[in-house]
């Protein structure tokens, strides 16, 4: 069966902002409160989670993930009440993409 594919980015000021890998990797961090582990499950180095996790909070006014470094109750990191309400923007543009572009190829299917 044939489908017709894409991929959805948003960007800021011509920089990748949010993108199916991001929130993937964001939704990992809200599970595991952990960039570490939310790189692991992902198979993605610390340090490449870490660098996107910094390019989105830096291109918003307002962070998506907040980190509290360790110390007596140890560390954590943690998904922001905005970082949530940008998963839940991103999933709702890709699923209306793909309703679209599903339309489309059957209107062309049928001409």
């Amino acid at each position: 069966m044939r489908a017709v594919k894409s991929r959805v980015w948003i960007e800021e000021d011509g920089q990748v902002f949010l993108g199916y890998g991001r929130v993937e990797l964001l939704k990992n961090i809200e599970k595991t409160q952990s960039i570490s582990a939310a790189a692991k499950a992902m198979n993605m180095s610390y340090k490449k989670a870490w660098s996107l996790i910094n390019s989105m909070n830096t291109l918003s006014d307002t962070p998506l993930v907040i980190t509290n470094t360790g110390g007596k109750s140890g560390g954590g990191t943690v998904l922001t009440a905005y970082g949530k309400s940008m998963i839940a923007e991103f999933e709702k543009l890709n699923t209306a993409c793909e309703t679209f572009l599903d339309e489309k190829y059957e209107d062309l299917k049928e001409a």
